[in-house]
């Protein structure tokens, strides 16, 4: 049977259900040979689920899913294989969870002129210690009885066209891929999709992405089939994942569903060893 990974998951360290632990579980369960922990802005799933997938015999590949601003829109880029033990790192993916509080923040007042009730404290306490996003807040308000489940909540308040334009603190695109590049990572554009127009696509390559997520349960055959090109037409990395958030209790979740084969993995890997040989990583 063919090696596989999945790419990009969540945990509880950010908008996920499953504890990181049990993530590498399933991973187990659905025999991956490898998993990347990517929770928004923090590693925290990693270094929490790295001694069970030693025990298991899965490869963790540290990740993390970065959010950023591209001419005014939210991107998230992902990163694997840095070295996540570096303080120049923490001290970013810091910035990024007081970035992440700004911006519910901001979203919280938007959500409030809608006659909506609700307050920061009541997000903060559902994220419980995770870092802070929308699908916390998603859920509140399922909680509140305004709408009859977290998906509803995206619909009617919390999508990025109902919102519109909420201020953040978020770094650049270009600053983010160089970031990683410092810690010997490797940047790849998070679910593409519709999202991005080509010359959106074209900016992140001149700005030296490393890849492009392929596989997503977002996209369907054609639009894999469009950036599979894309990699290939820039000599880019191509990955795909899973994008759970569910946990074991869902009772159904793409983790090890939608995976990846592992002849990108080692692609990315070798890859990742060449650049850390020639780079002086920022500790």
């Amino acid at each position: 049977m063919p090696l596989k990974a999945d790419l990009h998951i969540h945990t509880t360290c950010s908008d996920g259900r499953l504890l990181p632990e049990e993530a590498v579980q399933v991973a187990k369960d659905k025999n991956l040979a490898s998993l990347a922990i990517t929770d928004h802005d923090t590693c925290k799933g990693y270094f929490q689920a790295v001694d069970k997938a030693n025990e298991l015999d899965i490869e963790l590949i540290p990740g993390v899913e970065i959010t950023s601003v591209l001419g005014g829109k939210e991107v998230h880029i992902l990163a694997y294989y840095f070295d996540p033990d570096t303080n120049y790192l923490e001290e970013f993916l810091k910035e990024q969870k007081k970035a992440r509080k700004n911006r519910i923040k901001g979203i919280i007042k938007t959500v409030k002129k809608s006659g909506i009730d609700v307050e920061y404290d009541e997000v903060w306490a559902e994220a419980n210690g995770a870092n802070i996003g929308r699908p916390h807040l998603a859920r509140v308000l399922t909680q509140k009885g305004y709408v009859s489940s977290p998906k509803e909540a995206f619909i009617r308040y919390l999508s990025n066209q109902k919102l519109g334009s909420i201020e953040s603190t978020y770094p650049d695109y270009r600053e983010v891929i160089e970031i990683i590049k410092n810690v010997g990572g490797a940047s790849v554009v998070a679910h593409p999709g519709r999202f991005y127009s080509s010359d959106e696509m074209q900016a992140f390559v001149d700005a030296g992405i490393d890849g492009v997520e392929c596989i997503h349960p977002s996209h369907n055959f054609k639009l894999q089939k469009k950036y599979t090109e894309f990699c290939d037409e820039h000599g880019l990395l191509m990955t795909g994942g899973s994008d759970t958030h569910e946990g074991v209790d869902a009772g159904y979740t793409n983790l090890g569903v939608v995976t990846i084969a592992y002849k990108h993995i080692e692609k990315m890997k070798k890859m990742t060893e060449q650049r850390k040989n020639i780079t002086e990583i920022k500790s």
